[in-house]
C-alpha cells in the first residue's frame, strides 16, 4: 500500500507539530498536507521492538504445555518452540503474524526486528511476513534463521536462500538470519557472513541466551559463541545479537568494538530462567526486544527496570530509545527520532492509549482503530488458526 506523500500531525496538547513528507520527518509541511488533529494527545516517537518472533503470535491462544515439563532451556526449545515452528503452515503463520503486528501497532510499536523459522515452510515464508507488515503498516526487518537442527546443511542452505529472497520496500528490509551458533556448522556460519556482505546487510542471531550456547562453542575450540561468529567472519558491522545473557564484560565490550548491536529481552529471559544479562551494561550499543512476547514495549521496559534494579544494573535507561538508531542504520535515515530526516514513525498517546499512529507517513491507527484491518476480525482468525496449529503441533 502506498505511503502518504505528506501529513501534518498536531498540534498536540504541548503545542508540538510533526510534519512527514515522503516517509521522513520534514522541517515544514507542504500546503496540501493532510492534518491529523490531536489537541488532547501527546506526540511521541513510535517504539521499536529490536528482536522478536512473529511466528509465536498464536501462543496467547491456549498453547498446550510441554509434556513432560522441560527441565532446562534446551528441553524447552525441543518440547515447545521447535515443535511449534515445525507445525507452521501458510495459514497459521499468516494468522500469527497478523495478530502480533496488529496488537503491537495498537500498543504504540511502529518498527520491529523479526527472526523467523518454519522448517516445513521455508520458501515463501518471508513474503508472508512482509505482506502482513505492508497490509497493516508495520516497519520491519525480516530474516530466516538458518539452522541445521532438522535436516543438516541442506536446511541451512535453504534458510539462507530465503534470506536472499527477503522482500524490500519502503517499510521492509531484509537481514541474514542464523538461529544460533550451537545449531550450525562452521561452514554455515561462514556462509552467513558471506551472504550478508553480498547483500549489503547484517546478521541477526541469538548469542549466549543460555549456557548451552557457550558450552557448544567451547567444545568446538572457541572461547564462546561471540568469538566463534567473529573468527568465522559472520559479524558484519551493525549485526544484531539477541540476548547475550551469558557473555562476560570483556565479550560485551568486544561486541561494541565490532560495531554490533546487543538486544536485551528481559521478560523472555526471566520466564525461560536463563538469567539476567548484567554484562550488557558494558556494551556500547544495546536495544530492547521482546523475543516473541507481545510487542508492547512499555511492558517490556517496565520489566527491564524491575529486573535491572534487582540485579544492580544501573545502565538500563535508554535501551528502548536505542532501537531508533538500530532501525535508522538499516533504513539510512537520521537516528534521532522526530528530527528532520528521521523516519516518519509517530504515535499520539491520549489518556494512556494510542489514539493515532503513523508509520512512514501512513496513518495505520486512527482514533484507536487499525486502518489496515479490524482487530476483532484478526483475533477471530487467530483463535481458529491456533486450534489447528495446536493439533499439528501434537504430531511433531
Amino acid at each position: 500500500m502506498a505511503l502518504n506523500k505528506a501529513i501534518l500531525i498536531g498540534p498536540d496538547r504541548n503545542g508540538r507539530c510533526v510534519a512527514v513528507e515522503n516517509g521522513l520527518v520534514a522541517a515544514l509541511p507542504p500546503k496540501n498536507a493532510r492534518v491529523l488533529s490531536c489537541a488532547g494527545g501527546e506526540i511521541r516517537a513510535g517504539a521499536v521492538c529490536a528482536h522478536t518472533h512473529l511466528y509465536s503470535g498464536l501462543s496467547r491462544y491456549g498453547m498446550p504445555a510441554a509434556s513432560p515439563p522441560p527441565g532446562n532451556f534446551l528441553q524447552l526449545l525441543e518440547r515447545v518452540w521447535w515443535r511449534l515452528d515445525r507445525a507452521l503452515d501458510e495459514t497459521t503463520l499468516r494468522a500469527a503474524a497478523m495478530d502480533y503486528v496488529a496488537r503491537a501497532l495498537l500498543a504504540g510499536t511502529t518498527a520491529l526486528v523479526d527472526h523467523h523459522e518454519s522448517p516445513n515452510l521455508i520458501e515463501g515464508s518471508l513474503a508472508i511476513l512482509a505482506e502482513v507488515c505492508e497490509q497493516l503498516g508495520m516497519r520491519a526487518l525480516l530474516c530466516y534463521g538458518a539452522t541445521e537442527r532438522n535436516a543438516g546443511r541442506d536446511e541451512a542452505r535453504r534458510g539462507l536462500a530465503e534470506c536472499r529472497r527477503a522482500p524490500a520496500s519502503p517499510l521492509v528490509r531484509g537481514l541474514v538470519g542464523l538461529h544460533a551458533s550451537f545449531t550450525v556448522s562452521n561452514d554455515t556460519v561462514r556462509a552467513c557472513g558471506e551472504l550478508a556482505r553480498e547483500l549489503g546487510t547484517v546478521l541477526h542471531v541469538h548469542v549466549a541466551e543460555d549456557s548451552a550456547d557457550v558450552e557448544d562453542a567451547r567444545s568446538r575450540g572457541f572461547a564462546g559463541p561471540l568469538e566463534r561468529l567473529s573468527k568465522l567472519g559472520a559479524l558484519v558491522p551493525g549485526s544484531i545479537l539477541a540476548h547475550g545473557v551469558h557473555l562476560n564484560r570483556e565479550q560485551a565490550e568486544m561486541a561494541g568494538s565490532l560495531s554490533c548491536w546487543l538486544v536485551q529481552n528481559p521478560r523472555s529471559n526471566e520466564a525461560n530462567r536463563v538469567g539476567y544479562a548484567s554484562c550488557l551494561q558494558y556494551a556500547s550499543k544495546v536495544a530492547l526486544g521482546s523475543d516473541g512476547w507481545n510487542g508492547d514495549m512499555a511492558e517490556e521496559q517496565d520489566a527491564l527496570f524491575r529486573l535491572a534494579e534487582l540485579h544492580g544494573d544501573r545502565r538500563a535507561d535508554g535501551r528502548l530509545a536505542a532501537g531508533h538508531a538500530l532501525i535508522a542504520e538499516r533504513f539510512g535515515s537520521e537516528p534521532e527520532p522526530l528530527s528532520q530526516g528521521s523516519l516518519g514513525d509517530v504515535v499520539v498517546w491520549e489518556n494512556g492509549r494510542v489514539r493515532h499512529s503513523v508509520v512512514g507517513g501512513r496513518v495505520v491507527v486512527e482514533d484507536g482503530e487499525l486502518t489496515g484491518s479490524a482487530i476483532d476480525e484478526i483475533s477471530a482468525v487467530a483463535q481458529s488458526s491456533a486450534v489447528r496449529l495446536w493439533d499439528r503441533m501434537r504430531m511433531m
